[in-house]
């Protein structure tokens, strides 16, 4: 008798064969695995099962703490409760290093997307002929800034004309 999984609840067979392969590979590097299909079938199902059996634990112990949205310490202290603690130090710095990685990506990605939106402000304020609320801040800062400076270098020949006349 097979089982029917949702499609939603099946784990891509590409990944698991991948990292199936992978593992086995770093165990016996000397040596080439062939892995029947139904092996296959039995790590993807066992994967989801486990993360089913984890997800549940994790949204129990969210919900014990009186949150609705689960957490990576969430997850954590699931797999500790499950007595998976082995896998909690690798996890952690695993995210730490996702963490690291990504942390850049985001600032950059936020800067790309604000170039693009003042693109946009200003290309739409050039078809139409007209200062955007936005180009006129910008205006306004430049002119603020280019002022202080104006200040700065006005007292910097003030302080220049006052050492010279004293000497």
């Amino acid at each position: 008798m097979e089982k029917v999984v949702s499609e939603a609840e099946e784990l891509p067979k590409a990944i698991v064969r991948r990292v199936v392969k992978e593992k086995l590979s770093e165990c016996s590097p000397d040596y080439d695995f062939n892995v029947h299909k139904d092996a296959h079938l039995a790590f993807t199902e066992s994967a989801r099962i486990f993360i089913h059996y984890l997800s549940a634990t994790a949204n129990d112990i969210c919900k014990e703490s009186k949150r609705q949205t689960m957490n990576a310490e969430d997850v954590f202290k699931a797999l500790e409760e499950i007595d998976f603690s082995e896998f909690v130090k690798p996890l952690r710095a695993s995210l730490a290093e996702f963490r690291k990685k990504n942390a850049g990506k985001k600032g950059g990605a936020a800067k790309e997307n604000e170039v693009k939106k003042k693109r946009k402000i200003e290309y739409s304020s050039a078809k139409n002929g007209t200062k955007t609320k936005q180009k006129k801040e910008d205006n306004h800062k430049e002119e603020e800034q280019v002022e202080g400076e104006q200040e700065q270098d006005e007292e910097e020949d003030n302080e220049e004309e006052e050492n010279h006349g004293s000497e």
